[in-house]
């Protein structure tokens, strides 16, 4: 009798657990497209807000006199997707919701089998996004953005020759679940342009651009 009563208390607890597992995974809304860095505004209802998408090829630009840069570049000087400098700041990446097969369940039975969930999981999604996602301050210039990899003045550069790169803001990775993550961005963002930059499988164009997700903070 005691021990139908121990297993009945121990099935109602991991009930329980898995219940408050799903609600903290329900909570995070599926965005409308995989792969693709979204603003989560973290209201009554969480929800998603889509960046300013676009693509492009690094610029290689030397020159033996003139200054020399390696960059990337996004039309116009300010982003058309806006937020409110002193908050702070969460971005979702999902790989789409047929990734979202991962329960406490299904991670228990595969730890219990000498398996790492976190290492599948970054099996299917091609690695830790913090490994192939970057978020730079961008350089508003004539009608053009600019992330600068390296920058470098020329010879009549007026001793401003030293190297110099696009600021790299620093984000920390939070897996929500299989195949959907959390960037949260580590300190408040001062007001500017910013943009973040994917690397790897399935994010470059036939022609080796990149995909850039961009926004600005007013």
């Amino acid at each position: 009798m005691k021990t139908n009563n121990f297993i009945i208390r121990m099935f109602f607890l991991s009930a329980v657990l898995f219940f408050a597992c799903g609600i903290e995974a329900q909570t995070y809304p599926e965005p409308e497209f995989s792969n693709e860095i979204y603003y989560l505004k973290k209201d009554k209802d969480y929800s998603v807000v889509r960046l300013e998408k676009a693509s492009s090829k690094m610029e290689n630009k030397t020159k033996i006199v003139g200054p020399s840069e390696n960059s990337y570049s996004i039309e116009g000087d300010k982003s058309p997707v806006r937020f409110t400098s002193g908050s702070t700041f969460s971005f979702v990446i999902s790989k789409g919701s047929s990734q979202g097969s991962s329960s406490p369940k299904s991670d228990s039975m595969m730890k219990a089998n000498g398996v790492d969930p976190n290492m599948m999981d970054e099996m299917s999604m091609g690695g830790d996004p913090s490994q192939t996602i970057t978020l730079y301050k961008v350089s508003s210039e004539k009608s053009i953005r600019k992330i600068y990899l390296m920058k470098v003045g020329g010879y009549f550069s007026m001793g401003k020759n030293k190297l110099q790169s696009s600021d790299k803001m620093t984000f920390s990775v939070k897996k929500i679940r299989s195949g959907y993550w959390e960037l949260i961005v580590d300190k408040p963002l001062p007001k500017g342009e910013y943009a973040f930059t994917m690397m790897g499988m399935g994010t470059s164009g036939m022609d080796g651009s990149s995909l850039i997700f961009a926004f600005g903070v007013d």
